[in-house]
């Protein structure tokens, strides 16, 4: 790992990898900043930044990410509030999980990154979480919103990160932050219908193993964040959802899972086996590619025709539940009565039963053996004159 630039704390970003800018990266970042040199004051088209966003390479480098993605979020940079000091939130009811959760977050900071200034982020970002929380206590902080926090805090600095958390808590992640996960749970099933049109055979197979949707749950809560190493990766795709529907993750999973279909189809149809193999993303993905995949599938399918997709389906699991449930009282039932019911005791039978021809033979010794008995007890008494 090359070095890390040491910079101010309360200016991030700090660079996780060093890689050569590419032709390509080149004349898109030369692009954007001519973009930028000739708006002076002006603000850029809000069209014109999305497109730029979307397309190949994203915004190229958080130089670039810093300047545009309040503009996105649709953060005024010169009005922002001031930031108040840890100590001011200690006595949050989330204070606790919000430290514990953070202090798990190391893999989040860049490597070798100076000690005291690995504190400073992390109390920042301890800071940046709670100030949104706190602002709107209808809103419940899930674990997870961390790491999406951390990025926009590690590219645009404290008081632009809170600014865009503060919006995008009201909006993308306000589904989320419910007092349940319900309506989370609800959406990441927006994943079915689009790979049922797409790849029935892939739909059928992941269907059968009762795989779920739980493996995709970190990445919508993260915007993937969570789930891939590469820092590059990460902020490329933050670009790409910036500029983006509110929805459009549900969409790159569903491009995600079309591009693996031949390594999920030769897996067991097993639901730990397909769990634990499309859990993990490879880190290989051709994401350039699966984010103009995804655009694509989000311009196909309305949300209002997935929606009903989903109805249906969830009516289908629900019919099939009471079924199953209806079938397993049944087979209770049968079981119960098998177990509680009182032996038939036929009295002629028990007789027929004794008198077999064994029985009739014993009971014919037994009386043989009585009348001589008597007999000799008889000739007994009467020798002794007894009548």
């Amino acid at each position: 790992m090359n070095d890390v630039e040491v910079i101010k704390s309360d200016q991030p970003p700090l660079s996780f990898e060093i890689v050569p800018e590419s032709s390509e990266e080149l004349q898109k970042r030369i692009k954007i900043e001519k973009i930028i040199s000739n708006s002076f004051n002006q603000n850029i088209s809000l069209e014109v930044l999305k497109l730029l966003s979307i397309s190949s390479f994203g915004l190229v480098n958080d130089n670039l990410r810093r300047i545009l993605w309040p503009c996105l979020a649709g953060v005024d940079a010169s009005m922002l509030e001031r930031v108040p000091s840890l100590n001011e939130f200690q006595n949050h009811h989330e204070y606790n999980q919000v430290v514990l959760d953070v202090n798990r977050s190391l893999k989040r900071f860049p490597p070798g990154i100076p000690y005291k200034q690995r504190i400073a982020l992390q109390d920042q970002l301890t800071v940046l979480i709670l100030r949104v929380i706190k602002k709107y206590p209808n809103l419940r902080y899930y674990q997870g919103y961390h790491d999406v926090a951390v990025t926009f805090l590690l590219v645009a600095g404290e008081e632009v990160a809170y600014a865009i958390m503060d919006k995008l808590s009201t909006t993308h992640f306000s589904e989320c932050m419910q007092e349940t996960m319900e309506a989370t749970q609800k959406r990441l099933m927006f994943i079915w219908p689009v790979i049922k049109f797409e790849n029935a055979e892939l739909y059928e197979f992941l269907q059968s193993s009762s795989v779920g949707t739980l493996f995709s749950l970190p990445w919508y809560l993260t915007w993937f964040g969570h789930s891939l190493n590469s820092y590059k990766t990460v902020v490329r795709l933050y670009d790409y959802f910036l500029a983006s529907p509110i929805y459009t993750p549900i969409f790159l999973t569903a491009a995600i899972l079309l591009h693996r279909c031949k390594e999920i189809l030769e897996e067991d149809c097993d639901m730990a086996a397909v769990h634990c193999l499309i859990s993990r993303l490879p880190e290989d993905l051709p994401f350039e590619d699966l984010i103009k995949a995804s655009t694509k599938l989000y311009a196909k399918y309305s949300l209002e025709f997935l929606e009903n997709e989903v109805e249906k389906l969830m009516h289908q699991e629900r019919e099939q539940r009471l079924m199953e449930e209806k079938m397993l009282l049944e087979r209770r039932k049968k079981i119960t009565r098998s177990v509680i019911k009182p032996p038939n005791f036929d009295i002629n039978r028990w007789f027929s039963n004794i008198l077999t021809s064994k029985s009739v033979l014993l009971t014919t010794a037994i009386s043989l053996v009585v009348g001589v008995c008597a007999y000799y007890y008889k000739n007994q008494y009467l020798a002794a004159g007894i009548s």
